[in-house]
Order: C-alpha cells, then sequence, then structure tokens
C-alpha cells in the first residue's frame, strides 16, 4: 500500500496509521529500552489496538501520534503528533503532544523535527489554545525535546492511570501556547 503523507517536514512524513505498520510497530512497544519510561512493554494484542485507537482519532478529529516515516527510506520509525487526553489531572482534559520512536532512530533529531512540524501543523489547523505534554520525571531526552520545542515546564502532577507506589506515578508536564489565540 502507498504511503500518503498528510504533511512532511524535511526529513519525515506524516500520516494515518496502516496495517502494515502493525508489525514495527509492536516490535518498537515490545523493546524494553523504548518503553523504559512506560509501565511496561506492550504486548502485540495491546499494540494493535493502540494503532486501532490512534486511527480511529484521525478519523474523527483529523490529528493524532502519527505513523512517522523517514523520507529518505520510506522506513516507519514510530509517531509523533497530537492527542487528546483525558486521564484524571488538573489540566485534562487536553490537546497532548508526543513521540515514541524506535532506537534506531534516536539521537538524529527526528523527535524534535517532528514535533516541531506538528505543532506548526496545529497551529494553522486547529484553534487549540494551549498544548501540553507529559514525561517521566528521570526521561531526559523526551524533556529535552520539550525544551527544544518551546514547550514552558510546569511542574509534576500525580499520573491517575498508574498505580500508587510506582516509580513513574509523578510525572512533569509542559505547556506551549498558540501563538495564534490572544
Amino acid at each position: 500500500m502507498e504511503k500518503k503523507h498528510l504533511f512532511k517536514s524535511e526529513r519525515l512524513g506524516f500520516r494515518n496509521w496502516i496495517e502494515e505498520d502493525k508489525i514495527p510497530f509492536y516490535k518498537m512497544n515490545s523493546d524494553q529500552e523504548v518503553m523504559k519510561y512506560f509501565p511496561k512493554t506492550l504486548s502485540k494484542e495491546e499494540s494493535d489496538h493502540l494503532v486501532e485507537r490512534l486511527s480511529n482519532h484521525f478519523i474523527e478529529f483529523n490529528f493524532t501520534f502519527f505513523a512517522v516515516d523517514e523520507l529518505k527510506t520510506g522506513k516507519f520509525i514510530g509517531f509523533i503528533g497530537m492527542v487528546h487526553s483525558k486521564f484524571d489531572a488538573h489540566f485534562t482534559p487536553c490537546v497532548e503532544i508526543g513521540w515514541r520512536l524506535q532506537q534506531e532512530s534516536w539521537n538524529n533529531g527526528f523527535a524534535t523535527e517532528g514535533a516541531l512540524k506538528c505543532l506548526q501543523y496545529a497551529w494553522k489547523n486547529f484553534n487549540f489554545e494551549n498544548i501540553y505534554s507529559i514525561t517521566a520525571l528521570k526521561n531526559n531526552p523526551s524533556e529535552n525535546v520539550m525544551q527544544k520545542i518551546g514547550m514552558e515546564r510546569q511542574g509534576t502532577f500525580e499520573h491517575s492511570l498508574i498505580k500508587e507506589g510506582h516509580w513513574l506515578k509523578t510525572e512533569l508536564y509542559y505547556k506551549i501556547s498558540n501563538p495564534n489565540v490572544l
């Protein structure tokens, strides 16, 4: 199946999910290092279910955690994008920007490049007042991306979907405001 990109950055293509993404996405979601800052790795069934949820989110809202391809190779490398987040926190419901890339794609600036392009897409196409991002306290690489794309640290919160006592319970959150909304 031909991959049709909704939009592109210099090196990345952003699109909705296709069936062919499920196997490489599962491999990424079952990688202990990729999932280091998440409560657990995902089973094949959980990973496939996430593809369905993200695809349906795009159909409903015209944005999602987009499937991302490296344009040079055409290879699926992970996701970057935005979703509606509704877990229980003082700043939710909100639009959340996030990324998850396979290890081979780390340290190339893809997360920063892709997140900046997604923010441009969001500001151009939607009237979001703010966009948030969350991460584990110790996830310095993701926090660095948040800072590079102009987000400002808001503080910490207790993630309602993570059980008490888990080392990931307390998370950081960042925010960026739409420059086109006064």
